[in-house]
């Protein structure tokens, strides 16, 4: 049986876990409040929150429920808009949407509320230092009528309030601010007492489903179901001497909120809002990435400039470890047998002397995927490259490190003449194909100009831009 606290009401289900969230709430809980719209994780109308128990503590996430397999709601805490609503009138959030006109149709606006809410319940949400801002949080909500200032305005409005927010007793505080209802403060001591069953552990591999139900979630819906997103082993960040190490099951945002990663990559943040948005950021997992094996995916391109190695487990618990860059052989085909997962994934911390940079185009700046992304990590010794590790997306039929370049750049001196030669290696490195996302010549024109991007962000006073050979 699955076990869950739906709203105010605890669920005992025998419904396949392969099913959508979405499906289950709509159809089996006949909540319509949660709205079908594009079925792929992309339009936020089906947002819902998921609470996860944590020592004593519960921390909230916006989800999308269509590409969420039910199983994955086991032992948690799922939130619909209905959930949030007060007894006689509307919540704060709500309040704020409806003074400030940010609804039209109604459609998308459920999803926005809940959103919203899920920023008001985040443990790391503080005025001065955030995050994330209420506008990230509704990063995945697309509204087709108002146009956006007025929903900005609302969620402005809701950043406002939140700011004298009691971080000591945060539950209490956005109770007695109407933010949600009282019966949030017995969800914990709730969650803590429910009994569960062990489910989910044969069948397909699945861990948040981010691609694979955009894809297949009619044919999972009756499959039997392998979830991985839970186990322990599979999740967290760890720091060892001079090496991280990072699960395969856990997500883009947890990687963004660590602290320790955003002190070695101060642009961390900013790089990571260029992938996906902020309810599919809260469910991608590294090791899904990896093995979705897109050319473009962000978080492939972004770990193979840091030279990163993978830890693959089989069935009988042993490990081997190969370099990422080895890992993905052709199209959508790699390195990984029959009974084996990624359990995690390890990489040398950078020092004082190497840089990092992370380059993506898309057709729109969020909530969009790549045409070509790139990324790269340079140490550097006397203004003399010591150490290259540059990677490309959407140029090959892999993610693409750049092998050949990186030799090339090892032991040259940084200035605009060797950036120009080595642009001329990268070229003959890639083999784009004509595609939705651009011709292949547009995307050698990107590779190029994102190759010359990472030099010039990285080494301003060094690259003459000028120099540079700008088409």
């Amino acid at each position: 049986m699955i076990k869950f606290i739906l709203n105010d009401k605890i669920i005992n289900t025998s419904a396949n876990s392969g099913m959508t969230l979405l499906d289950f709430i709509r159809e089996n809980a006949q909540l319509k409040g949660t709205k079908i719209g594009c079925r792929e994780g992309d339009c936020g109308a089906c947002t819902v929150l998921v609470g996860t128990l944590v020592k004593d503590e519960i921390s909230y996430h916006s989800i999308t429920s269509c590409i969420s397999p039910l199983g994955n709601a086991n032992g948690k805490h799922i939130v619909t808009v209905e959930g949030l609503n007060l007894p006689d009138k509307l919540n704060t959030i709500q309040q704020s949407i409806s003074d400030n006109y940010a609804t039209q149709c109604g459609f998308c606006t459920p999803g926005i509320v809940v959103s919203l809410a899920g920023h008001a319940l985040h443990k790391h949400y503080s005025h001065s230092h955030s995050h994330n801002s209420s506008k990230d949080a509704i990063s995945g909500n697309i509204c087709r009528c108002t146009g956006y200032k007025s929903i900005e305005k609302a969620s402005d409005e809701i950043e406002d309030k939140l700011s004298t927010k009691d971080h000591q007793k945060p539950i209490e505080w956005l109770i007695k601010e109407e933010f949600i209802p009282s019966y949030f403060k017995d969800i914990s001591a709730r969650l803590a007492n429910l009994q569960l069953d062990e489910i989910g552990k044969t069948g397909v591999t699945v861990a948040n489903g981010t691609d694979l139900y955009v894809q297949q979630a009619d044919r999972l819906a009756n499959e039997n179901m392998h979830l991985i997103a839970n186990e322990a082993s599979l999740k967290g960040i760890s720091f060892e001497n001079d090496k991280c190490i990072i699960g395969a099951s856990t997500t883009v945002s947890e990687i963004m909120q660590n602290e320790r990663l955003r002190t070695i990559f101060p642009k961390l943040k900013s790089f990571l809002k260029l992938v996906s948005s902020e309810q599919i950021r809260n469910m991608g997992t590294l090791g899904g990435n990896f093995v979705n094996a897109s050319p473009i995916g962000d978080m492939t391109v972004f770990f193979l400039a840091l030279n990163s190695t993978l830890s693959i487990r089989n069935e009988t618990g042993t490990l081997r470890q190969i370099p990422l860059h080895n890992f993905h052989q052709d199209y959508k085909k790699y390195d990984l047998q029959k009974g084996e997962l990624i359990q995690s994934l390890s990489f040398n911390i950078p020092d004082s002397s190497t840089l990092f940079n992370f380059e993506k185009v898309s057709k729109r700046t969020h909530l969009d995927i790549a045409s070509v992304n790139t990324a790269c990590e340079i140490r550097v010794e006397n203004n003399f490259i010591a150490e290259a590790h540059l990677s490309i997306g959407g140029v090959a039929a892999i993610p693409k490190y750049l092998d050949q370049t990186n030799k090339f750049l090892h032991g040259k001196a940084i200035n605009s003449e060797t950036i120009t030669e080595a642009e001329k290696i990268l070229q003959s490195e890639i083999s784009p194909i004509s595609d939705v996302r651009g011709t292949k010549e547009y995307k050698r024109l990107l590779a190029r100009q994102l190759f010359f991007a990472h030099f010039i962000e990285l080494f301003p006073n060094e690259i003459e831009f000028e120099k540079l050979i700008i088409l």
